[in-house]
């Protein structure tokens, strides 16, 4: 069940990493007790699967850590392979892009302790969905990776439900 720890820091840094992890954790749980081929079934009308689901917030979370961070994403897609976003290919597994998002995790809380303010802002790249030359602050892209998460938790939960009848949080 995805709790906030009893150990995490009054401030505010500390409580957005919590309630970022807290959403991490929702959907991590809808993978326990999975294996690859349930993970990567389609119980219903969405195309969405759970190891898809899980791939895509580990790869958006790495994409808002480079922004901030101002570097290229190396993992960042062309057109050609957007697809991919949401499945995994090449060898990937559940346990690798769990591998993979624990490091993002470690990446991302090192920055966010070693960012001198939330208030830091980077400039977003051109794009039809951000405003032109709009720039966001950290505390901003951490909420928004609360909000991210937590929408792909509910998708996740709903998948997972109609996989095999296991509610979230049971």
């Amino acid at each position: 069940m995805a709790q906030i720890s009893t150990e995490v820091p009054g401030d505010e840094r500390g409580t957005l990493l919590a309630f970022v992890e807290s959403q991490r954790a929702a959907i991590r749980e809808t993978l326990v007790g999975l294996d690859e081929e349930q993970a990567a079934s389609r119980p219903s009308a969405s195309e969405l699967t759970l190891s898809g689901l899980l791939k895509h917030v580990a790869e958006c979370e790495l994409n808002w850590l480079r922004m901030a961070q101002q570097r290229p994403n190396e993992r960042l897609r062309s057109e050609e392979s957007w697809g991919e976003a949401f499945r995994l290919v090449d060898g990937e597994s559940v346990a690798s892009v769990l591998e993979f998002w624990d490091g993002v995790r470690q990446e991302t809380e090192a920055f966010v302790a070693a960012v001198p303010s939330l208030d830091v802002t980077f400039p977003l790249p051109p794009a039809p969905w951000f405003p032109k030359d709009a720039k966001v602050s950290v505390r901003w892209m951490l909420l928004h990776l609360v909000e991210e998460f937590a929408r792909h938790a509910g998708h996740a939960d709903i998948v997972r439900e109609s996989i095999d009848g296991t509610k979230a949080m049971g």
